[in-house]
Formats: C-alpha cells, structure tokens, sequence
C-alpha cells in the first residue's frame, strides 16, 4: 500500500479533488473489457473505444467488436478513485508524459466516442504526424469534424487525438470533404519549405 501511496503523491497534480477527469490507464492484453467491467462494479466510469471490423470466413461473413486501442481502457475519475483504479485486476498503471497523469478533455473522448460510433474498420496511427491538406467534413454523420487528407484512396482520411495520443484513419468520400488550410508539405519533399517534426505522440 505504500508503494500506491507515493505513486498518488507523485502524480496527483493532474487529477481534481472534487472535478472528475478522463484519463488512460493500461492493461493487459485482452483484458481491457473485463477491466471495464470490473470498474463499473466499482461505480467508476470506465470507456472503451470498440473497432467493428468484418471477418470472412470459409462459410460465413462476421462482424466482430474489437478493442480500438489494445490495452487501452479511459476512466473518468476523482482523486479518490485513483487507487481503486490501480488495485484492478488487470491494470497495470495509468498512461503518463513526462511523470505526470495527463487528464484527456472531454471534446477528445466525445470525438472518439462519435467516429467509433459511426464507422467501421478504423484503423489506429502512431508516430510521426502525417502529412496532407487539412481538410473538414462537410455532410454525414462526422460534419464538423476536422483531420487531414493524407491518400487519394483507401484510409485517407486522418484524426489526431493529441491528449490520447494516436491518430484515426478512416476513409472518408472526398465529395463530403472541404480544404481548410494549406497544404503541409512532407518533409521528405526535397521541394518542402519546413521541415515535419516529431509528433505529440506518447506511451
């Protein structure tokens, strides 16, 4: 218990006495829907971001509910929760940067939530930010949502989730997209005026 204990004192900074935040936590392989069940037992709000995808079998086609993120689970707790939270079966800590728990907005959880909820075969991006034109949806159930256009075909369409810290491809009809910025050049491009640095991306 006292090994807990100092891990609260060190990163309590991020998490509200009283105002509870979202925050990412890391569990086990293929446990991340037991973690979450276990956590509503608890009474403490657990979210976890679903892919469809569709399987084809010999004789049969499947869809099936898979974790979009593995390993990674949200919680939406008070400091008090904190420690219930880590003595979970199955969690192995709470995602950090630079020691601290960073608590994710709830515009970026309700982000997450809509395109799970809209789309299928979502497919997860890390690393560095791609290039591409930023471009907006302008028709459909994602209007307002705002990504880059990184392909002309397939998955071209890309989402940064800079708190959680990964980026959503999806694929997106060009027609329902409309250009909001310049084109960023690749830093590869011998003909590129600045170069792309490294992304906000963390683990």
């Amino acid at each position: 218990m006292a090994a807990i204990t100092n891990r609260t004192q060190a990163y309590e900074s991020q998490i509200s006495e009283t105002q509870p935040k979202w925050f990412a936590i890391y569990t086990r392989f293929k446990s991340e829907k037991e973690v979450v069940r276990l956590l509503s037992r608890k009474g403490i709000e657990a979210y976890l971001p679903l892919n469809r995808v569709v399987r084809e079998y010999t004789r049969k086609r499947k869809t099936l509910e898979l974790p979009l993120i593995n390993c990674y689970v949200f919680v939406r707790i008070t400091k008090s929760q904190y420690v219930d939270v880590l003595e979970t079966n199955h969690v192995l800590k709470f995602i950090r940067f630079a020691n601290n728990i960073i608590s994710i907005p709830q515009p970026e959880i309700d982000l997450l939530k809509r395109i799970c909820r809209d789309r299928m075969d979502i497919e997860v991006a890390t690393g560095l930010l791609s290039s591409g034109q930023s471009v907006e949806i302008i028709s459909g159930n994602l209007t307002g949502i705002k990504g880059k256009l990184i392909n002309q075909i397939g998955k071209n369409f890309l989402v940064e989730l800079d708190y959680i810290g990964f980026g959503l491809q999806l694929e997106v009809d060009e027609k329902l997209l409309r250009p909001i910025g310049k084109i960023i050049q690749n830093q590869e491009n011998e003909f590129a005026e600045e170069g792309l640095g490294r992304s906000k991306y963390w683990y």
